[in-house]
């Protein structure tokens, strides 16, 4: 009960000027449920996510009458979908850009992920950022999964997440 009071206490504190925050203008928590991709071949699709990134096959409810999977692991689903046309899935011959759209996984061994994707010879990029005002380094690595989708595996837990603005001077 601590916890959910320290929690009220802080959104008091950050409702400025002594307004009350209303009920209705709160946002329900939320999480990331899943993700959704099209698929040029669903077997092909949850051989990538399996034997790659380590997700789990479970089992789908039967009353969907399309063919598709669902894989689930660290918190996240993916939702694998028989694509009806090829023509709405991205180029898998196209250079890989970590300024494309993408989903990012954290990993706490960016070391043995890299090795990962050298076994199964999947084409990669890496990127690093360092922030000097904080000296935190972030570690990334960018590649395409079986359809040409972008996939960014980071270990962006070290990121201070700082609200926009709290730098400003007063």
């Amino acid at each position: 009960m601590e916890k959910k009071d320290e929690v009220d206490n802080n959104r008091e504190e950050r409702n400025n000027e002594g307004k009350e925050e209303r009920e209705d203008d709160r946002v329900p928590q939320m999480a990331l449920n899943h993700i959704s991709r099209l698929c040029r071949n669903v077997k092909e699709s949850i051989d990538f996510y399996t034997k790659v990134l380590g997700l789990v096959l479970i089992e789908r409810p039967p009353a969907f009458e399309f063919d598709g999977a669902w894989l689930f692991n660290y918190g996240v689903g993916v939702h694998l979908i028989q694509a009806k046309n090829e023509e709405s899935l991205p180029k898998t011959d196209r250079a890989l850009d970590p300024m494309d759209n993408h989903v990012s996984f954290q990993c706490e061994d960016m070391k043995a992920l890299e090795q990962r994707l050298k076994q199964f010879n999947v084409k990669y990029t890496t990127r690093t950022m360092d922030d000097d005002r904080n000296g935190t380094r972030i570690d990334q690595l960018f590649f395409c999964d079986s359809d040409g989708y972008v996939i960014e595996i980071c270990n962006c837990e070290n990121l201070k997440l700082v609200p926009a603005g709290a730098h400003r001077a007063i």
